[in-house]
């Protein structure tokens, strides 16, 4: 900006050659509609040139409205207020104090300024000095377009008026220093040099490209008169942070490279080339687009390399964060490339000797990562490897395996049936077929097959009581459609002496903040003296028969089923049994049966047990075997003692229903609360 208010104080002196002429005591008072020169434009203009209290020569002027469209400053005011002299060789001095009205960041609003004119050298010289920044800019008489210009602690915020012709972007804080030359053409201008940041910060309208206390040097030139603007840069920055669209930079303390050559027109930005080198963390070379809303156009990443964990820490938290995957921790080597555009993935690759990888909440973790993938949405790529030490999924640990890849027509596939431990059983992976640019409708067809899991090593993955017995089944068609993954078939485990079938599966946003789960759990046949003596819940004989129906588990908490337990072949039931039941559904021994005849039985016969839940949001709607005055049936006896329990509560807060069932099955006494 300053170098701007060298051309103001040039025509200035074009106009004092009339007053030169003059006697030194004459009072010359000059205006003019409008004046311009190359890359100025002056209206209402008013020069005053007379005597001061000292006899020398004071000179003031004045515009209305300054214009300097190359350097984005419009309707300014402008006012000159200083002393003129000339000196033995001849020189004219100007000393005094100069102002604009409106240019931003508050450009020379109060700056004192010395201008000196040698005709015999044919330069103009303009020292400016507004508080802390100072401005020196050296120009030929014969050429007022062009300028040398040094500026020291200039505020980033006076250069707004500059960047707002070429970027929708503006400077938020920091000071620079410059050595630059400057040319002002009709239209734009051409500018080169090298600079010094220091706390520098930027935005844009739409967030996607800012900077926060970034400092660093280097070279740049600018060229706006013609087309698009031209910019290019290589800086070395030190510190601070960097949004480029989805790649977020904590800088190092030590120099980090950036190369770049972008185009600017109309508030959109690309970056046509784009290199990046922090020695220690991550180096890559690409292209990126923007348009006028700052919204990702294209991000083209040909070559990246990856060094962990400092190129997560520095570059990857962020971006893997909004994927759902936080506080990661990631060691070893990546290397890739990435074709993306607005419309979604052109391509991808990545191939890595040996990568560690796991995040905080244990949904994911990779030990011994070797291979890589290659696809693309065009053509044919070549075969790929990926194999694994271990792979924990969702808490799931799954043993050694190695998979075979190729990229055909948009779709990566497996090549050949996958073969994965996991819980002492194994999953195999039939068919698998991906396609990464499908922005809805189906991404993803794989048929599985599960054998053999170890339901104890399962409960205990899952933070269960051990639950014997094994796990299996086959989902001939798993799809990923949308945001969901939709499982065909279903699972079975075998379990107390019974079976579980889990069918329609649903996993929603599986890796989101909120993932949702939803599917149907039928029960048949399960040993009731299996399950209580897994739990201290008290003993209970007889097959149990049941359904969890439209089950709904949001962020893996249920919101939402329809459940039904039902004992219907007999049993015996002991004490302890009778007194949890009788607390979990807020009710209590029906009418002839005394609390003292209770304690004098350690078991009872039964002919039935029936326990009934519909959950909605927090409240469940609680049944049993049959209605009654004031309540419902849970448990029907036979033979002697006769005993029946009777629930009262039919609506249960459902927190409040889950403690009472975490006491019982803890050994403590149930209270209704």
């Amino acid at each position: 900006m300053r170098p701007t208010s060298s051309h103001f104080l040039l025509c200035c002196c074009l106009l004092l050659g009339i007053g030169w002429a003059l006697p030194a005591r004459a009072e010359v008072l000059l205006t003019a509609k409008s004046i311009s020169v190359p890359g100025v434009h002056l209206q209402a203009v008013t020069l005053r040139l007379g005597e001061d209290a000292a006899g020398g020569l004071r000179l003031q002027l004045s515009a209305e409205q300054a214009d300097v469209p190359a350097m984005g400053w419009r309707r300014l005011g402008l006012t000159l207020d200083g002393n003129l002299q000339r000196d033995a060789r001849l020189r004219w001095i100007l000393d005094g104090d100069v102002r604009l009205a409106g240019a931003p960041g508050g450009a020379l609003s109060d700056a004192h300024v010395n201008i000196l004119l040698s005709e015999a050298a044919n330069t103009l010289q303009v020292d400016i000095l507004q508080g802390k920044a100072h401005a020196r800019t050296a120009l030929p008489l014969d050429q007022p377009t062009h300028a040398q210009i040094v500026l020291d602690n200039l505020p980033t915020g006076w250069l707004q008026g500059l960047l707002g012709t070429v970027w929708s972007g503006r400077p938020t804080s920091g000071r620079l220093d410059a050595e630059l030359a400057l040319d002002l053409r009709d239209p734009g201008l051409q500018s080169s040099g090298q600079f010094t940041l220091t706390s520098l910060g930027f935005d844009t309208p739409g967030g996607t490209l800012a900077g926060q206390g970034l400092g660093g040097n280097g070279r740049f030139s600018l060229d706006t008169t013609t087309g698009p603007a031209r910019i290019d840069l290589d800086a070395s920055l030190r510190g601070g942070e960097l949004l480029l669209g989805p790649i977020y930079a904590k800088l190092p303390d030590h120099p980090v490279q950036l190369g770049l050559h972008a185009n600017a027109q109309n508030g959109a930005f690309e970056l046509s080339h784009l290199r990046l080198n922090d020695a220690d963390a991550l180096q890559l070379d690409g292209a990126m687009a923007f348009d006028a809303k700052g919204t990702l156009k294209t991000l083209r990443l040909d070559h990246l390399h990856a060094n962990f964990p400092a190129a997560y820490q520095r570059y990857g938290e962020a971006w893997l964060s909004t994927l759902g995957l936080h506080d990661m921790r990631i060691a070893g080597e990546l290397s890739g490339s990435l074709d993306l555009r607005a419309d979604g993935p052109r391509s991808f690759a990545f191939d890595t000797d040996g990568l560690d990888l796991a995040d905080a909440d244990g949904r994911l973790a990779i030990d011994g990562l070797q291979g890589g993938l290659d696809w693309a949405i065009d053509g044919e790529r070549p075969a790929t490897t990926l194999g694994w030490r271990k792979l924990q999924f969702y808490r799931i640990a799954n043993g050694a395996a190695q998979s075979q890849w190729r990229s055909r027509a948009g779709m990566l596939s497996l090549q050949q049936p996958l073969q994965v431990p996991v819980l002492q059983g194994q999953l195999r992976i039939g068919q698998l077929d991906w396609r990464p640019a499908a922005a809805k409708g189906q991404r993803l067809a794989a048929s599985l097959a599960l054998t053999g899991v170890n339901m104890a090593a399962f409960s205990q993955a899952m933070g269960w009581p051990a639950f014997p017995g094994t796990l299996g089944g086959a989902v001939p068609s798993l799809r990923w459609v949308d945001d969901r993954f939709e499982l065909a078939g279903g699972l079975s485990a075998s379990v107390f002496g019974g079976f579980v079938d889990i069918t329609r599966l649903s996993l929603q946003q599986p890796f989101g903040a909120t993932p949702v789960l939803t599917g149907d759990i039928n029960l048949k046949q399960l040993d009731l003296a299996a399950i209580t003596s897994v739990y201290d819940f008290g003993g209970i004989t007889g097959p149990l028969d049941g359904s969890i129906e439209d089950l709904r588990l949001v962020n893996w908490s249920p919101v939402a089923f329809k459940a039904s337990l039902l004992a219907g072949g007999g049993g015996r039931i002991s004490q302890r049994a009778v007194n949890n039941l009788t607390t979990v559904g807020g009710g209590g021994i029906a009418a002839g049966l005394q609390g003292a005849m209770l304690k004098l039985f350690k078991t009872f016969g039964y002919k039935r047990i029936g326990l009934n839940c519909t959950l909605q949001g927090t409240l469940c709607q609680m049944s049993g075997l049959e209605s009654n005055d004031g309540g419902y049936t849970i448990v029907e006896g036979s033979g002697l003692p006769r005993l029946q329990v009777i629930g009262h509560q039919t609506q249960v807060d459902w927190p409040t229903l889950v403690r009472r069932l975490q006491d019982a099955i803890h050994g403590e006494t149930p209270q209704i609360r």
